[in-house]
């Protein structure tokens, strides 16, 4: 490597720090703010440079530095937030941007930096496609939880599901304050709405799926997968989120139900829920598989 650099993404600012291994000489220094254009106009002084390798932790905003120094003919590498911390052992001094820089530099060099799979670019958009279809799932399921709290808050039997055309007709008919009825009448219309938003993705996941070869084979070997269903997030980069957090998310109704499933290696998989018209999102962290299972 002639030239070997790290990258510290912030939202205000790009910290860096690189090495000409052939000079010795060490620079470090700031990108503000932190955008593509700034980076772009910073990465052109590597310019016709041969072997110019840079590091940055997978965490927000990972994807643009990449893009860009692929596109200045720069490798970059992304590393494992979680292990490359791991790498520091007890902490002795205040962390600071230099240090994190520094960090991923060393490591680098030394070529035992934890490194994360970059995506390619379908994949980076169908990833985003299902994370946008998981988002306005879980604010419709945070909706139906408010209406329901309103609902039984007025004495609304706790069995009336607005989720169902009957389940909307005895909560017109049930007796509520105005306040209570504007909360219901409300909710019912952002319910509505994200409805609305969510049928067209759900539509794009199902055609991602039924051309992606990847999914066709989660069809053919996974009991319950249909066209509906995507695997969207496998090998995703993020910082660190350890078994205990990844705990049972939303309301056991079907406006949002999300399931951990932990199993042994080599054990068979637990079957995803057949039926189900949402796109499964698989996060897949060692041995625990998540399954979001939304209608």
């Amino acid at each position: 490597m002639s030239i070997v650099g790290a990258f510290d993404v912030h939202r205000r600012q790009l910290t860096f720090e690189y090495l000409d291994t052939v000079t010795g000489e060490l620079k470090r220094g700031r990108i503000m703010p932190a955008d593509r254009p700034h980076l772009r106009a910073w990465l052109s002084r590597f310019a016709g440079q041969r072997d110019v390798q840079f590091a940055l932790e997978g965490c927000t905003g990972w994807r643009y530095v990449v893009e860009e120094l692929y596109a200045a003919g720069i490798t970059p590498h992304l590393a494992e937030p979680a292990d490359t911390a791991a790498l520091r052992g007890k902490k002795r001094h205040a962390k600071t941007d230099k240090t994190d820089t520094r960090h991923l530099r060393v490591h680098l060099m030394a070529g035992d930096l934890p490194e994360c799979w970059i995506p390619p670019q379908h994949v980076l958009e169908a990833r985003a496609t299902a994370r946008l279809y998981k988002d306005l799932v879980d604010e419709r399921g945070g909706w139906h939880q408010r209406v329901a709290a309103t609902l039984f808050h007025h004495g609304v039997p706790a069995a009336v599901s607005v989720a169902k055309p009957d389940g909307r007709a005895a909560a017109e008919q049930a007796f509520l304050s105005p306040a209570g009825r504007q909360a219901v009448e409300t909710g019912l219309r952002q319910i509505d709405r994200l409805t609305a938003e969510l049928d067209p993705v759900r539509r794009q996941l199902g055609m991602l799926s039924r051309r992606q070869p990847g999914c066709a084979a989660l069809r053919a070997t996974q009991f319950g997968i249909g066209a509906g269903h995507r695997g969207g997030d496998l090998g995703r980069a993020r910082r660190r989120a350890p078994v205990r957090q990844l705990r049972r998310r939303g309301p056991p109704h079907r406006a949002g139900h999300h399931r951990l499933v932990l199993r042994r290696q080599g054990a068979p998989r637990a079957p995803v829920p057949a039926g189900t018209a949402a796109a499964a999102l698989f996060v897949c962290t060692g041995r625990v598989q998540w399954y979001p299972c939304c209608n």
